[in-house]
Protein backbone atom coordinates (compact mmCIF):
# COMPACT_ATOMS: atom_id res chain seq x y z
CA UNK A 1 0.00 0.00 0.00
CA UNK A 2 2.63 2.50 0.52
CA UNK A 3 4.31 2.09 -2.73
CA UNK A 4 1.35 3.67 -4.21
CA UNK A 5 1.98 7.09 -2.45
CA UNK A 6 5.00 7.46 -4.08
CA UNK A 7 4.27 9.64 -7.43
CA UNK A 8 5.23 7.70 -10.59
CA UNK A 9 8.14 8.83 -12.45
CA UNK A 10 9.92 10.95 -9.21
CA UNK A 11 13.07 8.82 -7.27
CA UNK A 12 12.20 6.57 -4.51
CA UNK A 13 14.54 8.51 -1.92
CA UNK A 14 12.03 10.15 1.15
CA UNK A 15 12.79 13.41 2.48
CA UNK A 16 11.97 14.07 6.34
CA UNK A 17 8.08 15.19 4.87
CA UNK A 18 7.59 11.78 3.88
CA UNK A 19 8.98 10.00 6.25
CA UNK A 20 7.00 11.89 9.29
CA UNK A 21 4.10 11.15 7.15
CA UNK A 22 4.70 7.34 7.18
CA UNK A 23 5.44 7.54 10.88
CA UNK A 24 2.04 8.86 11.47
CA UNK A 25 0.30 6.04 9.09
CA UNK A 26 2.30 3.66 11.47
CA UNK A 27 1.09 4.83 14.30
CA UNK A 28 -2.47 4.84 13.38
CA UNK A 29 -2.15 1.39 11.93
CA UNK A 30 -0.96 0.33 15.80
CA UNK A 31 -3.80 1.72 16.93
CA UNK A 32 -6.55 -0.01 15.51
CA UNK A 33 -4.48 -3.14 16.05
CA UNK A 34 -5.01 -2.79 19.72
CA UNK A 35 -8.52 -1.38 19.89
CA UNK A 36 -9.75 -4.89 17.58
CA UNK A 37 -7.91 -7.28 20.99
CA UNK A 38 -10.27 -5.39 23.26
CA UNK A 39 -12.89 -8.23 24.53
CA UNK A 40 -16.36 -7.35 23.39
CA UNK A 41 -17.68 -7.10 27.28
CA UNK A 42 -15.94 -3.93 27.56
CA UNK A 43 -13.69 -5.13 30.10
CA UNK A 44 -10.41 -5.12 30.48
CA UNK A 45 -7.88 -7.53 31.77
CA UNK A 46 -4.82 -6.44 33.70
CA UNK A 47 -1.24 -8.80 33.25
CA UNK A 48 -0.06 -7.37 36.37
CA UNK A 49 -0.84 -8.07 39.67
CA UNK A 50 -2.63 -5.08 41.70
CA UNK A 51 0.16 -2.67 43.61
CA UNK A 52 0.13 -3.04 47.34
CA UNK A 53 -2.01 -0.46 49.61
CA UNK A 54 -0.21 1.99 50.87
CA UNK A 55 -0.33 1.88 54.77
CA UNK A 56 -1.47 5.22 56.32
CA UNK A 57 0.35 6.27 59.88
CA UNK A 58 -2.50 7.90 62.00
CA UNK A 59 -1.32 10.21 65.13
CA UNK A 60 -2.52 10.84 68.17
CA UNK A 61 -0.84 13.89 68.70
CA UNK A 62 -3.40 16.07 67.48
CA UNK A 63 -6.42 14.58 69.53
CA UNK A 64 -4.19 14.76 72.78
CA UNK A 65 -3.82 18.48 71.70
CA UNK A 66 -7.72 19.01 71.49
CA UNK A 67 -8.45 16.93 74.99
CA UNK A 68 -5.59 18.67 76.45
CA UNK A 69 -7.37 22.48 75.38
CA UNK A 70 -11.32 21.66 75.83
CA UNK A 71 -9.69 20.22 79.68
CA UNK A 72 -8.15 23.51 80.30
CA UNK A 73 -10.93 25.37 79.12
CA UNK A 74 -13.46 23.44 80.98
CA UNK A 75 -10.95 23.80 83.77
CA UNK A 76 -10.91 27.48 83.31
CA UNK A 77 -14.58 27.84 83.33
CA UNK A 78 -14.44 25.83 86.93
CA UNK A 79 -12.26 28.48 88.01
CA UNK A 80 -14.50 30.98 87.23
CA UNK A 81 -17.54 29.71 88.80
CA UNK A 82 -15.99 28.64 91.68
CA UNK A 83 -14.64 32.94 91.91
CA UNK A 84 -17.78 33.85 91.29
CA UNK A 85 -19.89 31.91 94.32
CA UNK A 86 -16.58 32.84 96.58
CA UNK A 87 -17.38 36.41 95.65
CA UNK A 88 -21.23 36.04 96.53
CA UNK A 89 -20.19 33.98 99.48
CA UNK A 90 -18.35 36.08 101.18
CA UNK A 91 -21.07 39.29 100.29
CA UNK A 92 -23.23 36.67 102.40
CA UNK A 93 -20.83 37.15 104.99
CA UNK A 94 -20.54 40.36 105.14
CA UNK A 95 -24.42 41.40 104.57
CA UNK A 96 -24.50 38.72 107.67
CA UNK A 97 -21.99 40.55 109.53
CA UNK A 98 -23.43 44.21 109.03
CA UNK A 99 -26.71 42.80 109.69
CA UNK A 100 -25.67 41.41 113.11
CA UNK A 101 -23.52 44.66 114.16
CA UNK A 102 -26.62 47.11 112.94
CA UNK A 103 -28.86 44.90 115.45
CA UNK A 104 -26.19 44.82 118.38
CA UNK A 105 -25.54 48.49 118.18
CA UNK A 106 -30.05 48.64 118.08
CA UNK A 107 -29.69 46.77 120.96
CA UNK A 108 -27.03 48.24 123.00
CA UNK A 109 -29.36 51.88 122.19
CA UNK A 110 -32.35 50.46 123.28
CA UNK A 111 -30.79 49.29 126.47
CA UNK A 112 -29.17 52.52 126.90
CA UNK A 113 -32.53 54.08 126.00
CA UNK A 114 -34.04 51.51 129.12
CA UNK A 115 -31.04 52.76 131.59
CA UNK A 116 -31.56 56.15 130.95
CA UNK A 117 -35.55 55.91 131.33
CA UNK A 118 -34.68 53.75 134.34
CA UNK A 119 -32.16 56.16 136.01
CA UNK A 120 -34.41 59.16 135.43
CA UNK A 121 -37.42 57.41 137.06
CA UNK A 122 -34.92 56.89 139.94
CA UNK A 123 -34.24 60.41 139.84
CA UNK A 124 -37.60 61.58 140.10
CA UNK A 125 -38.59 58.98 142.65
CA UNK A 126 -35.46 60.24 145.05
CA UNK A 127 -37.06 63.51 144.53
CA UNK A 128 -40.43 62.89 145.40
CA UNK A 129 -39.05 61.00 148.60
CA UNK A 130 -37.04 64.54 149.29
CA UNK A 131 -40.00 66.56 149.23
CA UNK A 132 -41.83 63.61 150.85
CA UNK A 133 -39.20 63.87 153.52
CA UNK A 134 -39.06 67.31 153.88
CA UNK A 135 -42.62 68.27 154.59
CA UNK A 136 -43.64 71.44 153.93
CA UNK A 137 -43.27 74.06 156.48
CA UNK A 138 -45.83 76.40 157.98
CA UNK A 139 -44.93 79.34 160.32
CA UNK A 140 -45.46 79.30 164.11
CA UNK A 141 -48.85 80.99 164.53
CA UNK A 142 -52.68 80.74 164.12
CA UNK A 143 -52.90 81.38 160.37
CA UNK A 144 -49.70 78.62 159.89
CA UNK A 145 -51.65 76.03 162.48
CA UNK A 146 -54.70 76.70 160.77
CA UNK A 147 -53.11 76.01 157.30
CA UNK A 148 -51.43 72.71 158.39
CA UNK A 149 -54.60 71.31 160.46
CA UNK A 150 -56.80 71.68 157.20
CA UNK A 151 -53.70 69.59 155.48
CA UNK A 152 -54.16 66.80 157.57
CA UNK A 153 -58.04 67.19 157.40
CA UNK A 154 -58.08 66.95 153.93
CA UNK A 155 -55.72 64.18 153.77
CA UNK A 156 -58.21 62.44 155.87
CA UNK A 157 -61.60 63.77 154.08
CA UNK A 158 -62.29 66.16 157.27
CA UNK A 159 -64.49 69.14 156.01
CA UNK A 160 -64.28 72.45 157.30
CA UNK A 161 -62.90 76.17 155.41
CA UNK A 162 -60.13 78.28 156.83
CA UNK A 163 -62.72 81.01 157.61
CA UNK A 164 -65.12 78.79 159.72
CA UNK A 165 -62.59 77.12 161.72
CA UNK A 166 -60.84 80.63 162.22
CA UNK A 167 -64.23 82.12 163.46
CA UNK A 168 -64.95 79.26 165.97
CA UNK A 169 -61.00 79.73 167.20
CA UNK A 170 -61.16 83.59 168.37
CA UNK A 171 -64.85 82.99 169.98
CA UNK A 172 -63.58 79.63 171.90
CA UNK A 173 -59.94 80.87 173.34
CA UNK A 174 -59.16 84.14 171.06
CA UNK A 175 -56.47 82.29 169.21
CA UNK A 176 -54.87 81.41 173.32
CA UNK A 177 -53.73 77.49 172.23
CA UNK A 178 -53.15 76.92 175.92
CA UNK A 179 -56.88 78.72 176.83
CA UNK A 180 -58.78 76.28 179.45
CA UNK A 181 -62.33 77.17 181.18
CA UNK A 182 -62.22 76.45 184.46
CA UNK A 183 -65.68 77.45 185.71
CA UNK A 184 -68.41 76.06 183.13
CA UNK A 185 -69.97 72.30 183.73
CA UNK A 186 -67.21 70.84 182.11
CA UNK A 187 -64.74 72.07 184.74
CA UNK A 188 -67.49 71.12 187.24
CA UNK A 189 -67.02 67.50 186.38
CA UNK A 190 -63.69 67.30 186.61
CA UNK A 191 -63.32 67.67 182.33
CA UNK A 192 -62.58 71.26 181.72
CA UNK A 193 -62.29 72.27 177.86
CA UNK A 194 -58.82 72.98 176.84
CA UNK A 195 -56.80 74.68 173.87
CA UNK A 196 -57.81 76.73 170.84
CA UNK A 197 -61.14 75.10 169.91
CA UNK A 198 -61.89 74.07 173.73
CA UNK A 199 -62.05 70.52 173.41
CA UNK A 200 -62.81 68.28 176.57
CA UNK A 201 -59.96 65.37 177.01
CA UNK A 202 -62.46 62.63 176.28
CA UNK A 203 -63.80 64.40 172.86
CA UNK A 204 -60.06 64.95 172.20
CA UNK A 205 -59.02 61.21 172.56
CA UNK A 206 -62.26 59.94 170.89
CA UNK A 207 -61.80 61.90 167.37
CA UNK A 208 -57.81 62.34 167.72
CA UNK A 209 -56.44 62.06 164.26
CA UNK A 210 -53.52 59.72 163.95
CA UNK A 211 -50.08 61.05 162.58
CA UNK A 212 -51.02 64.31 164.94
CA UNK A 213 -49.96 64.66 168.48
CA UNK A 214 -51.77 63.31 171.83
CA UNK A 215 -51.36 66.72 173.36
CA UNK A 216 -54.24 68.13 173.80
CA UNK A 217 -52.53 71.49 173.69
CA UNK A 218 -50.88 71.42 170.43
CA UNK A 219 -52.96 73.77 168.29
CA UNK A 220 -52.82 71.23 164.90
CA UNK A 221 -53.92 68.65 166.90
CA UNK A 222 -56.46 70.15 169.22
CA UNK A 223 -57.85 72.19 165.54
CA UNK A 224 -58.15 68.82 163.71
CA UNK A 225 -60.35 66.57 166.57
CA UNK A 226 -62.43 69.52 167.03
CA UNK A 227 -63.26 69.42 163.34
CA UNK A 228 -63.89 65.99 163.17
CA UNK A 229 -66.14 66.16 165.76
CA UNK A 230 -67.59 68.88 164.52
CA UNK A 231 -68.12 67.07 161.09
CA UNK A 232 -69.53 64.20 162.99
CA UNK A 233 -72.00 65.74 164.99
CA UNK A 234 -73.06 68.79 162.46
CA UNK A 235 -71.36 68.05 158.98
CA UNK A 236 -68.86 70.25 159.36
CA UNK A 237 -66.96 73.29 161.68
CA UNK A 238 -68.59 76.10 158.83
CA UNK A 239 -71.86 75.06 161.06
CA UNK A 240 -70.82 75.57 164.31
CA UNK A 241 -71.62 79.31 165.45
CA UNK A 242 -71.68 78.32 169.48
CA UNK A 243 -70.56 76.17 172.62
CA UNK A 244 -70.77 72.59 171.10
Amino acid sequence: MLKNILPRGRSRSLNRTQKAAIAGVGALGAAAVALTAVPASGQTTTTSEAAPTAKVAYSTKQIQDVHAGVTGQLAGASQKVAAIEAKKEAAAKKATAEKKAAAKKAAAKKAAAKREAKESTSRSAQRTEVKKAAPKSYPNNLDGWIREARSIMKKHGIPGTYEGIHRNIMRESSGNPKAINDWDINAINGIPSKGLLQVIPPTFAAYHVPGTSKNIYDPVANIVAACNYAADKYGTMDNVDSAY
